[in-house]
């Protein structure tokens, strides 16, 4: 069949929504459009809009780079790693697909049920702070119960937080958005401290293949991720949305389509993990001495940032990216809305997912001739020239710039793959292995404080990107600084503190010297289904 999709003449459907949970009944209208896939030209498919135009481009370029830059050993593979490789990629593809297929649609759906801006903040800040609280212990939780446990957690938190996403009641949204933020701290903790224990402790394989297992884990949730927009744009226009009767809380079809596709995904992910993996824990041991050391942990942590300017401004320089990052997340959904051109969500979040890709393959080609350092001042000033082309064009002037706003976003998209990767090298370099763990939490703080503050700000999306902008110049400012200090110590990891008396002394810590392999592993961003 050379002609496999036909596309439905444009429809609008509009339909009152209540707001139940609001306390009063108002009525608002929804646009919905959708099409029939079955007998148009692909010529027609990729015509809709500029936002499918752009998809073949990207696309190429995409494969191209990840082509170039996909991640090899020259190790010989011992006797099983396929095995143990086929087995935990595919229960993690299916468990990362079901939160990316959310991404897209979580500000859109609310939106659709008639909630306002600061209204949907509220929804978003609940999602992230359920996370953030859930993230300091739910390691030593996967520990003690088992990671194969927590994985099989994961999947029944987001199943229930996908259900919720059908109930047009404030209260209910807001616990599945709880629960969406524990399920999140799950995936990107316990999956991974499964993969690595099962590596190195049942199977004994080599450290040089668990580099190459992380560059291909990531890889693939990135290809993955690109997968899931575009499924759940299919999705999302194959059925109309509506309540399932006029006076229902309870819809169907549209943007609640992505959570029901995420359901099919964790439950094979369910059924897969519960027959192919065995379970593992950590170090029960060594809680009870974590826990007696946590307060002397967090000081050694604050003496770090004291007396070492690098991991001072380090902490500077994530917190201004990352809180960047997070504000995006929320605003890019209703920056591209427009009554000319419907925005599809999931193209779009699948063109980002590309742009992220290349930058991830882009820092992995020059990671062996850039350092760290540069490399992430050049992302720092493209991701601050991005931010105020978006502050320019969020004020719509002279009509709507979508164009100029989508190009603006695929480059911070690009700076955010060329970022994590190389953060994840400078914090190996910069922070001693003694406090790694509480200097990275303390990191969060100021992180929290930005992107609360933004998201329940009432400031003007344009605005907001302004905001952005000048976090992205106070990150580029403090790591020319970390370079400038870098230059001024012997030592990379710096200092901390051996001891505790009044008069404490501190010894250098060996530098650390940059690991390619590990540099060449692609990073990995939250979508917004994460905040």
């Amino acid at each position: 069949n050379g002609e496999p999709f036909r596309l439905k003449e444009e429809l609008t459907v509009r339909q009152p929504v209540s707001r139940c949970s609001a306390g009063f009944r108002g009525e608002i209208m929804v646009d919905s459009h959708s099409f029939d896939p079955v007998g148009a030209t692909w010529l027609e498919y990729f015509g809709q809009s500029f936002y499918h135009q752009t998809i073949v481009p990207l696309l190429v370029l995409t494969v191209i780079l990840a082509w170039f830059a996909a991640p090899s050993t020259s190790e010989t593979l011992p006797l099983g790693f396929r095995s143990f490789q086929i087995r935990y990629l595919a229960g993690w593809c299916l468990c990362v697909a079901a939160d990316w297929l959310q991404g897209p649609y979580v500000y859109a759906l609310y939106s659709a049920y008639g909630y306002s801006k600061n209204e949907n903040a509220r929804l978003f800040v609940a999602g992230f702070g359920s996370s953030l609280v859930f993230g300091c212990f739910v390691g030593s939780l996967a520990d003690q119960f088992g990671r194969k446990k927590s994985a099989l957690a994961y999947c029944l938190c987001y199943i229930l937080s996908c259900m919720t996403k059908h109930v047009n009641i404030y209260w209910v949204l807001m616990l599945g958005r709880i629960l969406g933020g524990i399920a999140t701290s799950l995936l990107f903790s316990c999956f991974e401290c499964w993969m690595v224990s099962e590596h190195m402790q049942r199977h004994n394989f080599s450290g040089g293949l668990l580099g190459y297992m992380f560059g291909m884990m990531f890889q693939v949730m990135y290809l993955v991720a690109i997968v899931s927009g575009l499924a759940g744009q299919a999705v999302a226009d194959g059925f109309t949305f509506g309540p399932i009767s006029p006076d229902s809380s309870f819809y169907t079809g549209g943007f609640c389509c992505p959570f029901d596709l995420a359901i099919a995904c964790l439950v094979v992910g369910i059924v897969l993990i519960a027959t192919l993996w065995e379970e593992n824990y950590g170090n029960q041991g060594a809680e009870a001495d974590a826990t007696s050391g946590l307060v002397e942990n967090i000081r050694s942590g604050v003496s770090l940032l004291m007396v070492d300017r690098r991991a001072l401004l380090l902490g500077v320089v994530i917190s201004s990216f990352e809180g960047s990052m997070y504000a995006f997340v929320f605003n890019w959904t209703p920056a591209l809305r427009s009554e000319t051109t419907k925005p599809p969500y999931g193209v779009i979040f699948a063109l980002f997912m590309m742009a992220c890709m290349c930058g991830a393959s882009t820092s992995t080609l020059i990671a062996g001739f850039a350092k760290t350092t540069y490399r992430l001042l050049s992302t720092f000033a493209a991701g601050f020239i991005a931010f105020a082309v978006a502050s320019h064009a969020a004020y719509r002037t002279y009509g709507e710039n979508l164009g100029l706003s989508l190009s603006a976003f695929l480059l911070f998209e690009f700076c955010c793959g060329v970022y994590f990767p190389s953060v994840g090298v400078l914090k190996s370099e910069v922070v001693p292995e003694q406090v790694r763990g509480t200097v990275y939490n303390l990191y969060r703080v100021p992180l929290n404080t930005i992107v609360v503050s933004l998201l329940l700000s009432s400031i003007s999306m344009a605005t907001c990107f302004k905001l952005n902008a000048l976090l992205l110049l106070t990150a580029l400012v403090c790591m020319a600084g970390i370079v400038y200090a870098s230059s001024m110590t012997s030592g990379v990891a710096g200092v901390v503190p051996k001891e505790k008396s009044g008069n404490v002394p501190y010894d250098e810590v060996p530098k650390v010297a940059e690991d390619t392999e590990m540099a060449s592993i692609l990073g990995r961003r939250r979508t917004n289904d994460d905040v």
